[in-house]
């Protein structure tokens, strides 16, 4: 299924939301490179690498081309990358266009009502820490990986999960290609669910997709919407009522 809209209106302008998807957007047409190689090479400087955060060194020549995460001899590929900078952004690097187009269009869907009811700052902080804690499962689980990890998929996963507690029966108008013309709507419980169930059905045929990420992006968000849950809604109803 593909989210078309939700019927969840929002009260203030989702300033944070939209900042997130323009930055994504410049540095995917005005930061990353378009040749194939370059980019490769742009992708291992800048984004985030499991074996990296493990060992606390950037990768050698040697590591990048065998695929192995070992002290092996040769000087280190980018020797002044910033391992800890790397984690932030690889949340705004993409694959390719479709990878970006299909995350930003998902995260601006459900996020801007949870910075609806998060405020500004609470959101970012909110987003940012999601995007972390998704970034660390993917690492707990493949602490050898040598595959730079991109894309905001963690992240977004958080803001769906605290929206599958908050809004689990608003309304999300969806499609099923290839019948583009015939839209239905579905509660956000059975849109989110069918989502999170088709990352584990994917976990063993994933190839270049980190579903472990996701999974562990939206429990994050699951997780704090649940403990933070009256405080959350009853912010957005104080706003509503100024």
């Amino acid at each position: 299924m593909l989210p078309i809209r939700d019927d969840n209106p929002t009260h203030r302008s989702a300033i944070v939301t939209a900042l997130i998807v323009i930055a994504s957007v410049y540095a995917f047409f005005s930061e990353q490179p378009l040749g194939e190689d370059e980019a490769v090479a742009f992708l291992y400087e800048r984004a985030a690498v499991s074996c990296e955060v493990v060992t606390g060194d950037p990768l050698t020549s040697f590591e990048i081309e065998s695929g192995t995460c070992e002290s092996a001899p040769g000087p280190e590929a980018f020797p002044g990358k910033s391992i800890a900078l790397s984690l932030v952004t690889s949340l705004f690097l993409h694959a390719n266009l479709a990878h970006l187009f299909g995350n930003m269009w998902i995260f601006w869907i459900f996020a801007n009502n949870i910075e609806d009811h998060l405020g500004h700052l609470r959101f970012l902080v909110f987003y940012l820490v999601a995007g972390l804690l998704a970034t660390a499962a993917f690492i707990a689980v493949n602490p050898t990986s040598t595959v730079p990890l991109i894309g905001a998929s963690g992240a977004i996963a958080g803001v769906m999960g605290a929206y599958l507690i908050l809004f689990p029966t608003v309304g999300i108008t969806s499609i099923v290609p290839p019948l583009f013309f015939f839209p239905f709507r579905v509660p956000a419980w059975v849109f989110l669910g069918f989502w999170l169930l088709g990352q584990f059905a994917v976990s063993s045929d994933a190839g270049q997709v980190a579903w472990e990420a996701h999974v562990g992006g939206f429990g994050v968000g699951a997780v704090y919407a649940m403990v933070m849950r009256r405080r959350i809604l009853a912010r957005g109803r104080r706003y509503r009522r100024r």
